[in-house]
């Protein structure tokens, strides 16, 4: 503010000059007249009305310049966003519209506007890109933890076939720690050259799509599982992509565990390999004695009679066949219709001896039914519990060398009843007594000791366990023999 102050110094001192000078001039016109001495008095009145005229300017200049300084004081002392569009705030005393310093003092004020509304919108900008960053925040944190728990491996590799990208099933997969894995390439990993040549084809598309494989991988343990591998392509940066000839950005790879499905398809090329056979082994049988008959070479009634026995037996064992796999396939759909009604379990068993019993004396087996003297009752369907004893029977035969002994036995035990099939057999492992019960399972250092289809024994749980309320297990000495033991509900116990 002194350069004001200088300024209004001088405009002050101009004024008593112009105004001394003016009644100089004055004073002039009457000098050619000789009136000097009245030259002199006007000169002195001018002089005396300049002094209070220039002090009143002085004083109105001083005034405004103070009332400025306290506008501009208390501009700066407040908050911008206290000025109201219209108005000014209490606090801030508008200046007169006489006052020299009322422009600037509006133009001030309208550049505090602007600069609080520069401010606000700032401001809120700003607090919505801190909630959009919380909530990406979140969001990453999110995605980040469903993807390291997906129960899928998955995987991502840049255009160098390095990994960029690991969750934690991917990670326990290849033996690594997905944390320093961008540092080194899939080829350092994993072993799998077809894994690696899959997820470089997919980088290096020039389109969009997917490609799928089916691949072995081992683990660090020397397993190996199978895996369907879906490999897509990831568009590189959008300012890196030339839209005529798009540029690799590397792939992410998805596997999904196909084990179990390989492994049915196993099961079902052996089930139905095993199948085939037993059913080929009947047929062959019907159809050359058919040919016998056709050919005349049974020429006499009790040959013929002979031929029709040979072809009758094994048609009915064609039948069994067939039965056990249509039964198990009813019982796994749930549409079997069950009969149950209160039945003597002894009844039963006895039925199922008197069944087997030819096969157990064509390998001299000594079959033995030590049948508990007391009524055993049971809520069963005695067709499904018949065929189920007799699986079982016909299963310890089978695998019992000629001249063993096969025992059924039945009791009562607490509120359940039990029988039990014992065997002298070639007996079973741990791990045996423990799978022989899934469907087309056979033990392996048996197979050739006994046809079959591996449908017996499954068929026998379901029955026992499915539609009975009960328990089938096994328990084994390899090279001693084997237990197979049911435990059924009571009749008196179920209402």
């Amino acid at each position: 503010m002194s350069g004001s102050k200088s300024t209004d110094l001088l405009a002050v001192g101009a004024l008593v000059l112009c105004s001394a000078w003016v009644i100089a001039w004055a004073g002039g016109l009457v000098v050619d007249s000789g009136w000097w001495p009245l030259r002199l008095g006007l000169l002195g009145a001018g002089l005396a009305l300049a002094g209070p005229a220039a002090a009143l300017l002085l004083h109105r200049l001083k005034r405004n310049r103070r009332a400025a300084e306290q506008h501009f004081e208390a501009l700066c002392r407040l908050d911008p966003r206290d000025l109201s569009g219209d108005g000014t705030s209490d606090d801030v005393r508008p200046l007169p519209a006489d006052n020299p310093w009322c422009g600037i003092a509006g133009r001030v004020r309208q550049t505090l506007l602007e600069h609080c509304r520069r401010q606000q919108e700032l401001e809120h900008k700003r607090a919505a890109l801190e909630v959009r960053c919380h909530r990406a925040t979140t969001q990453s944190g999110q995605i980040t933890s469903i993807f390291s728990e997906l129960a899928e491996p998955i995987l991502a590799v840049d255009d160098y076939g390095e990994v960029v990208l690991a969750n934690r099933m991917a990670a326990e997969l290849f033996d690594f720690d997905p944390e320093n894995a961008g540092s080194r390439a899939l080829a350092q990993i994993t072993e799998c050259q077809k894994l690696v040549n899959l997820l470089s084809a997919a980088s290096h598309r020039k389109t969009s799509g997917e490609r799928v494989d089916e691949i072995e991988i081992g683990d660090g343990e020397g397993n190996s599982r199978w895996y369907r591998v879906t490999a897509t392509r990831l568009a590189a940066a959008e300012e890196e992509t030339d839209p005529a000839e798009p540029s690799p950005g590397g792939a992410v790879a998805v596997l999904h565990d196909i084990g179990n499905q390989k492994e049915l398809q196993k099961r079902n090329a052996e089930f139905v390999s095993a199948v085939s056979h037993e059913m080929k082994t009947p047929l062959a049988g019907i159809k050359a004695y058919v040919e016998l008959l056709v050919d005349g070479d049974a020429e006499d009634e009790e040959t013929q009679e002979e031929f029709l026995d040979v072809i009758n037996g094994q048609a009915d064992r064609l039948q069994r066949l067939v039965d056990n796999m249509l039964n198990l396939a009813r019982m796994e759909a749930g549409v079997v219709g069950v009969n149950k009604q209160n039945r003597p379990l002894n009844e039963i068993l006895e039925e199922a001896v008197h069944v087997v019993q030819p096969a157990a004396e064509a390998k001299q087996i000594k079959l033995a039914a030590e049948l508990s003297p007391m009524y055993l009752g049971v809520l069963a369907d005695r067709d499904m519990l018949l065929q189920s004893a007799i699986n079982l029977l016909s299963n310890a035969i089978k695998y019992t060398p000629d001249g063993g002994c096969v025992t059924l036995r039945s009791r009562l035990a607490d509120n359940q009843v039990r029988f039990e099939v014992q065997d002298t057999g070639v007996g079973l492992s741990e791990e045996d007594c423990q799978r022989v019960f899934e469907k087309f399972y056979r033990v392996k250092k048996d197979k050739n000791m006994a046809s079959g289809t591996g449908l017996g024994l499954p068929l026998a749980k379901h029955i026992v366990e499915d539609v009975h309320g009960g328990r089938l297990s096994a328990k084994s000495v390899p090279g001693k023999g084997s237990t197979f033991i049911i435990t059924l509900p009571s009749a008196g116990q179920l209402t």
